[in-house]
């Protein structure tokens, strides 16, 4: 726990600006981001008696290590820096709010010469005119299935498009008049881009328009006695009435707004959002966060303006935003939301009529989302929260087990032996911290020692971090451990840059191996918990704890003792050990069958210099096979297009000293199969995929 008097700027140091701030820890982490009016008044209130401190914000300054501000000139430009920054660094002492789910649109590509009507989830294209977002596509599609009738625009995908267009013959929806068929020219591309502008007209909240229209060419029909198109004309009213039906007024005067509701106790808030166009609700949303720093209810509302126009411009940010408390300072944000609709933006709170009725519905909606929330994950936190107890009673650690690192060997009869880490924080996987290794110390199986190698070089570069870091005097380490150097050698992290590359911590991005676990778990039995143990030894570390999980009996084992600690079967925390090692499991089995399917693809002519791909497949055209190319004379070699005298001699002196490759072998009978001429496009070497090797099926995975 670092003191906030350690790194407290010194007086006069700080401008009495506007600007953005952001402090980080003692790895260079930025951990939180704000922004102020007075840069100076505002980083005072953090250096004051901790005593007199939120304990969030006692939390975060307590973490932080340094901190640090950028000067921009008005409010305007903070607020738009600090979501910035807040989006590129993602820190742990920051509001985010948690979506989950991709809300669906309904979506009318106006940017393609014949516009679709479609449903569309993720970022926002542009050209296309959205509306929405809806809680569930069938609700879409069901508005949809009904507008078609009046608005028969475009829905089918492009491939269907162009097969239509190629036969001549339109979809269903083109003969049951559920679209114009565009495809086949009975409507020109004029004539389909105003149905679909119609169609978004009407969608946009402009509906009396077409009523009366449809009304008059209805009575238009019947007074003509042309019965059958006025009761196509009574058809289509009712299907346009029952679509709007959908979407009852709840706002008179044709009102574009969005309301913001939140719902929040002391931990978390729950924000509920209805979007308002032509007095309808169109669309409904909402988020949860965790509230990590003291934060009030209209810093909230800023969050969630943040989170929902960030991205918008144009008509996505209404004219109007309805908000439970307004922002201090109001004037930037409203600035800010005007600058991204390109006119004026109202932002205020409802006080009575219509409007605060609506508001109201919306609280309900945040109050009901907060609710299930909680209970949602009060069962998911509990289960995990037991599981971590009952691993630290049953390992008899002091506390439990919030970060755990597990690692698995993987290879096929001694080949390609590779490594694997996965990290769970919490009881959840932690994706972004996975490591693969592979090991290039000795041949063969030996998993003992291939997990000795991959514990020393993880945990020596962890101390080397430390050190760097300045956590003790230069050169100096925990009972004389080397941790600046790494004389493992054969172990070699292939998911990043060496060592001095990979710590950006200037970025405030996470580095590769700068966090212990509090617990490593390895895939085997007493002798790789034992190799485990002594690497950590060896490096001077004594307060992780180590432990295996064996297949045979799912048995747990820990360091120095003769006999397994058995969890029950129904024990959450021996699941939560399972679905960790079975994790490393696969992750080191996925690099072990990459770097195999690569191996069988060499071919000795990669090995010759100066001979591209192109000239590659050219000979194994010409040759048939590598066996072929190896028997041929220089002047035959000669004879393959582009291939000079010089690069003859030197493709015969490598595949001269080249091995020949162990004959391919038919795994099912065990003959000796003629190295006959494969498919060119099967790899640069031409050789079949299993000479030398025994089938993938077959093979002991580790």
């Amino acid at each position: 726990m670092a003191d906030p008097s350690s790194y407290r700027p010194k007086p006069g140091q700080i401008p009495d600006s506007p600007g953005v701030y952001r402090f980080r820890d003692e790895h260079r982490r930025v951990i939180y981001v704000g922004k102020a009016k007075s840069l100076r008044q505002r980083l005072a209130n953090y250096f004051q008696d901790l005593a007199g401190l939120h304990p969030r914000t006692r939390s975060m300054v307590t973490t932080a290590a340094s901190v640090e501000w950028t000067v921009v000139s008005t409010e305007v430009e903070a607020l738009q820096l600090e979501y910035s920054w807040i989006k590129e660094y993602d820190p742990r002492f920051n509001v985010k709010y948690r979506d989950d789910k991709s809300y669906p649109y309904l979506a009318v590509t106006m940017n393609e010469e014949y516009p679709r009507v479609q449903v569309m989830r993720g970022h926002k294209k542009k050209g296309v005119r959205y509306f929405g977002p809806y809680a569930h596509a069938w609700a879409i599609r069901d508005t949809v299935d009904l507008l078609l009738r009046v608005f028969p625009v475009r829905t089918c995908s492009a491939g269907v498009f162009k097969n239509a267009r190629r036969t001549g013959r339109p979809c269903l929806l083109g003969y049951i008049g559920k679209c114009s068929a565009p495809c086949v020219d009975r409507v020109s591309a004029e004539e389909h881009r105003e149905l679909a502008e119609e169609f978004c007209d009407f969608m946009a909240g402009r509906t009396g328009t077409y009523l009366r229209r449809l009304e008059r060419q209805m009575g238009e029909a019947a007074e003509a006695m042309e019965y059958e198109r006025a009761a196509r004309l009574r058809d289509d009213i009712g299907a346009l009435k029952k679509a709007m039906e959908k979407n009852a007024v709840v706002l008179a005067d044709a009102t574009d707004a969005d309301l913001i509701a939140v719902a929040e106790d002391e931990l978390e808030a729950a924000v509920q959002i209805f979007h308002v166009r032509g007095g309808r609700v169109r669309g409904q949303r909402g988020w949860v966060t965790d509230k990590v720093e003291e934060i009030t209810t209209g810093a909230l509302v800023e969050h969630a303006l943040q989170q929902l126009y960030g991205e918008e411009t144009g008509d996505a940010v209404p004219k109007e935003v309805l908000v439970p408390a307004l922002p201090d300072p109001l004037e930037p944000v409203q600035e800010w939301l005007s600058g991204r609709r390109g006119a004026q933006v109202s932002l205020r709170v409802p006080q009575r009529g219509d409007k605060r009725a609506l508001m109201e519905t919306v609280e309900r909606n945040a109050q009901q989302a907060l609710i299930l929330h909680k209970t949602k994950r009060a069962s998911d936190l509990t289960t995990r929260s037991r599981a971590l107890e009952e691993i630290a009673d049953a390992l008899e650690l002091d506390s439990a087990p919030l970060r755990i690192e597990c690692y698995d060997i993987s290879h096929l009869q001694g080949d390609d032996v590779v490594a694997s880490m996965v990290v769970f924080e919490d009881g959840l996987a932690r994706k972004s911290e996975y490591r693969r290794f592979q090991i290039k110390g000795f041949e063969g199986q030996d998993d003992v020692r291939s997990m000795h190698e991959v514990i020393t070089r993880r945990f020596k570069r962890y101390l080397a971090e430390k050190e760097r870091t300045g956590e003790w005097a230069d050169g100096e380490s925990p009972d004389g451990a080397a941790c600046a150097s790494d004389d493992s050698g054969p172990l070699t992290d292939v998911s990043s840059a060496p060592l001095s590359d990979g710590l950006k911590d200037e970025d405030g991005r996470p580095k590769r191996f700068a966090y212990p676990p509090q617990l490593v778990v390895v895939d085997g039995g007493q002798p790789q918990v034992a190799a485990a143990q002594r690497a950590l030894d060896e490096l001077g570390i004594d307060d992780i704890a180590v432990c295996g999980l064996a297949k045979r009996l799912e048995e747990v084992w820990v360091p120095g003792e003769d006999d397994p600690v058995v969890l029950p079967r129904t024990s959450e925390g021996l699941y939560l050990l399972q679905r960790i090692r079975d994790e490393a499991h696969r992750f080191a089995i996925t690099y072990q069958r990459t770097k195999r399917s690569k191996r069988f693809r060499s071919s000795p002519l990669d090995d010759v210099p100066g001979l591209g791909d192109t000239r590659k497949q050219a000979l194994i055209k010409h040759f048939g096979s590598v066996k072929r190319l190896r028997a041929a004379t220089i002047d035959q070699i000669c004879e393959v297009p582009g291939i000079g005298r010089k690069t003859a001699e030197t493709i015969a002196v490598a595949l001269a000293q080249a091995a020949p490759a162990a004959p391919a072998v038919n795994t099912a009978t065990g003959e000796i199969m003629e190295d006959e001429a494969p498919d060119p496009t099967a790899g640069a070497s031409g050789e079949p995929v299993s000479a030398g090797a025994p089938d993938e099926r077959r093979g002991q995975e580790t």
